[in-house]
């Protein structure tokens, strides 16, 4: 399984970005995007299967969408806080044994 981000960067406050993974070496039940800031536990901020799922943190800003004959899932990010800040993994399980993997995570940013 290979998973490339892409996407992140620095931004202020109420900005937006997109992230974008691709995805390749299985097929994938779930696909999403947790994230990690210095000295807190991993997030999983957005989801998607048969639906969506986001953290109480994101919800009705952040937006995961999933194209299942390329196999990727971007996630646009809106109305950005300083607090959006961390280290952001692509993340799936293959559906043939659930089994997951993280891909190597991009920095986003956002100043007040």
């Amino acid at each position: 399984v290979q998973l490339q981000a892409s996407g992140g960067g620095l931004v202020q406050a109420g900005g937006s970005l997109r992230l974008s993974c691709a995805a390749s070496g299985s097929t994938f039940s779930i696909m999403g995007w947790p994230r990690q800031a210095p000295g807190k536990q991993r997030e999983l901020v957005a989801s998607i299967s048969s639906s969506t799922a986001y953290a109480d943190s994101v919800k009705s800003r952040f937006t995961i969408s999933r194209d299942n004959a390329k196999n990727t899932i971007d996630l646009q990010m809106n109305s950005l806080k300083p607090e959006d800040t961390a280290v952001y993994f692509c993340y799936v399980r293959r559906a043939i044994n659930n089994y997951p993997y993280w891909g190597r995570g991009t920095q986003v940013t956002v100043s007040s």
